[in-house]
């Protein structure tokens, strides 16, 4: 999806679930973060406009809901490639590899921090951390899937799987 704002809307179903999310805590306030997940799980990132419906669903100040949204590094502000690739670039993963690991990637796709490749395949981002310290370096892809003990060799190898996955 391109960075131009999208129209976002929830059907039936999600709103059942922003419902539910909303019945979960005693203040609404407390849903903005799995709504905006919601919205970043359906359209593979947050728009300005998306951040509005979140205000309106939640009767939350559009303000206050950007202030969570780029708060969190997990909320995409823009479009991500389909691979999104987040390097952890933190104390432990620096020492061990980890910007070695992030320059390389770079390099070998031709773009920098949280740029996305021309095809739209991949993207990159430095992390702050990812919570793997003791078996550093690691990436992670699409906030789900963990890598770690990375070697350039081990990188390259995931990188060519992922671009022969279509």
């Amino acid at each position: 999806m391109s960075e131009q704002n999208y129209n976002p809307q929830f059907d039936e179903n999600e709103l059942k679930m922003v419902e539910y999310h909303k019945s979960k805590y005693p203040a609404q306030m407390a849903a903005v973060m799995p709504v905006l997940w919601m919205i970043q799980e359906k359209y593979g990132w947050i728009s300005t406009d998306a951040m509005k419906y979140v205000g309106e669903l939640l009767n939350l100040p559009a303000d206050h809901v950007l202030g969570v949204a780029t708060f969190y590094t997990m909320y995409f502000k823009k479009p991500v490639g389909k691979y999104h690739l987040q390097i952890c670039t933190n104390v432990s993963c620096m020492l061990c590899g980890g910007y070695d690991v992030f320059n390389h990637v770079s390099k070998k796709l031709g773009i920098k921090n949280k740029e996305v490749t021309s095809d739209g395949f991949f993207s990159i981002e430095e992390a702050e951390c990812l919570g793997s310290c003791a078996t550093a370096p690691m990436l992670q892809i699409n906030n789900k899937d963990f890598y770690e003990k990375l070697s350039l060799d081990e990188v390259d190898k995931l990188l060519d799987k992922l671009r022969n996955s279509n």
